[in-house]
């Protein structure tokens, strides 16, 4: 396993890392949201997408990035087609997080890698030219696919040279919770050279945020506030919960 370090956090190392996203739609609605969650996040996630000034995304990033101070900054430009706020084509998608990766500001940036094959490729190029560390992701909102094609998709990311994989699917049924956490456990114990972050998603996954590291995934979801998907837990109880599992093992 490699782990990845940003700043002061390493991801695929000791307990769970606790990833908590920042929604507001303003530059000031941000900054409010910063003084709520950065004492309780290992990383902050800015969802880019639910900001309401896309060209000053670069200016907002760097001034998040001075607030957080320590803490590290994940850019996320989350798309509709994977439950998102903003429907974007792949260029212009490209354009902004490349841009984002290249501020000086983000120490992550996530990538849908089911977009155009050399968009995405573009953006871990240019990332890793700068030493950000890309995140591939892959949102499933419908429904759990089958183990193997979980497992597939984990490793294509592994392929295209992610730093982190992740993947967040839906369950319909309990046995699909079971099914992606014994994909996660594939992956990690056979397949994952470097950190996976995986959950299903609703209330039927919840058990999946709270305990996922225990099958291999090296960070989870927790919210101040809004939540950013389905199923995110409070970061007080989850960190709580975290600490209740990591001092039994």
């Amino acid at each position: 396993m490699n782990p990845v370090r940003v700043k002061d956090v390493v991801l695929g190392e000791g307990a769970p890392k606790i990833i908590v996203p920042l929604t507001g739609r303003t530059g000031e609605a941000l900054l409010e949201q910063v003084d709520a969650v950065a004492p309780h996040a290992d990383i902050v996630e800015w969802r880019v997408d639910f900001f309401d000034d896309l060209p000053a995304a670069v200016d907002q990033a760097r001034v998040l990035a001075d607030a957080l101070g320590s803490v590290p900054l994940l850019a996320t430009v989350r798309t509709s087609n994977e439950g998102g706020e903003i429907t974007i084509a792949d260029d212009a998608y490209g354009d902004l997080t490349v841009a984002l990766a290249e501020s000086g500001a983000v120490d992550l940036v996530d990538v849908e890698y089911r977009r155009e094959r050399r968009v995405v490729e573009r953006i871990c190029e240019s990332a890793h030219a700068r030493k950000v560390a890309v995140v591939a992701s892959n949102h499933d909102f419908d429904a759990t696919p089958p183990k193997n094609e979980i497992v597939a998709r984990l490793r294509e990311m592994q392929e295209l040279g992610a730093d982190v994989c992740k993947i967040a699917v839906m369950p319909r049924s309990r046995a699909d919770v079971l099914t992606l956490l014994d994909a996660t456990r594939t992956m990690f114990e056979e397949y994952a050279d470097r950190p996976l972050v995986t959950m299903s998603m609703g209330g039927l996954g919840v058990v999946s945020r709270l305990a996922g590291h225990v099958f291999g995934s090296a960070a989870t979801f927790g919210m101040v506030g809004t939540a950013s998907a389905p199923g995110q837990v409070d970061v007080t109880e989850l960190r709580s919960v975290l600490g209740v599992i990591e001092r039994a093992g």
